[in-house]
């Protein structure tokens, strides 16, 4: 008998999820993120949160703005750590040209979606977005309720 492998850890460190609520989502975006020591250290105890986060583009360069990072106190005792510093997005020219091309029209917003890890580095997806109306929103919600009652009815028509 071959034993079974232990499952690897998520490599998800944070998700934006009223993202999807939100937003209708355009276009997404792989970025590098230009860290400080003790915040990799944090991230890998999953101590990262994108909740209010968003991407700011300036000189042609994205920033990470309100990104919290939460410091460890055993990681970070010999510097002043501010959780919520603005964070370098690495992204090639033709990237970063693009996205400010269609946040230059009307309606579209770019943020951050995950953080998540990528062999040993840490990577943030971040996507082209243009804002929901109400009704969009009730749509959503009642076709995700739907799919779930549909689940149910398949499960139970099996059993």
């Amino acid at each position: 008998m071959s034993k079974k492998k232990a499952s690897a850890p998520s490599s998800t460190i944070a998700l934006n999820k009223k993202a999807k609520h939100e937003y209708h989502i355009e276009d997404r975006f792989e970025a590098g993120l230009a860290l400080l020591g003790w915040e990799v250290k944090s991230l890998r105890a999953g101590k990262g949160q994108l909740v209010d986060a968003y991407v700011l583009l300036k000189d042609g360069e994205a920033w990470l703005l309100g990104a919290h990072i939460m410091p460890l106190n055993a990681a970070s005792t010999h510097v002043i750590a501010d959780p919520t510093r603005t964070r370098k997005l690495l992204l090639h020219a033709k990237e970063i040209a693009r996205i400010v091309g269609q946040v230059s029209q009307d309606g579209y917003t770019c943020i951050p979606l995950a953080l998540y890890w990528k062999q040993n580095k840490v990577k943030c997806e971040i996507a082209l977005v243009k804002g929901k109306k109400l009704f969009d929103k009730r749509a959503t919600e009642k076709e995700r309720d739907w799919n779930r009652q549909k689940q149910r009815i398949m499960r139970d028509a099996n059993n």
